[in-house]
């Protein structure tokens, strides 16, 4: 798994790539101080995932991350963020991200983070998923009920199995694992995925996963926890 890390702090690029060097099957192969030298470096090497910081000189994140989806999507974006940085976040879901991790988290975050983007999954970690919910219900009661509301009605919209996908897609699961879990083959996995991201009206998997999140559905527990 090659992935690109951008940061303009030595020493978090620094701790991101330690954490990725605890994986034998992930290699650091560029780092970048800017947005702007991301994209170059992406370009250049064409890695599996881009780790990107959301605030930097000159280029921010989240534009790089837009110009990464245009140009190479097949690299997928985990977006680096901190507490305080909702709208960041939430416009970084309109660039095309498909994981949020927060930079105080734990380093097993960070590894389930690029691997599950690495495989086509979205990944939220708890602390962002909860925070981006919060946000978008932050303008009160009457709004956060409408909200949920809302987000209930798109789903009940959704066949049973499709509400099943949209579970685990909320999860951070990838297809393979969607599918061991639901007993089908990967290809009806991603047809059922596909079909999910088109009747909810959303770009990408972590989108729906905030759908998810703000519905309040929760994957079911795996077989051995039940």
């Amino acid at each position: 798994m090659r992935v690109l890390v951008a940061d303009d702090e030595p020493m978090i690029r620094a701790g991101v790539r330690a954490v990725l060097a605890t994986d034998p099957g992930v290699e650091v192969v560029a780092e970048a101080a800017d947005g702007r030298r991301a994209v170059e470096l992406v370009r250049a090497h064409r890695p599996h995932v881009a780790v990107l910081d959301v605030r930097m000189p000159g280029t921010d994140g989240i534009d790089a991350a837009a110009e990464i989806r245009r140009a190479l999507p097949a690299t997928g974006v985990v977006m680096l963020t901190t507490f305080g940085e909702d709208d960041y976040i939430l416009r970084a879901l309109g660039a095309g991200a498909a994981g949020f991790l927060i930079k105080s988290g734990e380093p097993e975050e960070l590894l389930a983070g690029v691997r599950a983007v690495a495989e086509g999954a979205a990944y939220l970690s708890p602390k962002v998923a909860a925070r981006v919910v919060a946000h978008l219900a932050s303008t009160g009661a009457g709004e956060r009920a409408g909200r949920r509301n809302a987000a209930r009605e798109r789903v009940a919209e959704l066949t049973p199995r499709e509400r099943d996908v949209l579970a685990y897609l909320g999860g951070g699961l990838s297809n393979g694992q969607i599918a061991r879990r639901l007993h089908l083959v990967e290809g009806t996995v991603k047809a059922h995925v596909s079909s999910v991201l088109a009747r909810l009206g959303v770009g990408n998997r972590a989108a729906a996963a905030v759908v998810a999140h703000e519905a309040g559905l929760l994957p079911p527990p795996p077989p051995e926890q039940r």
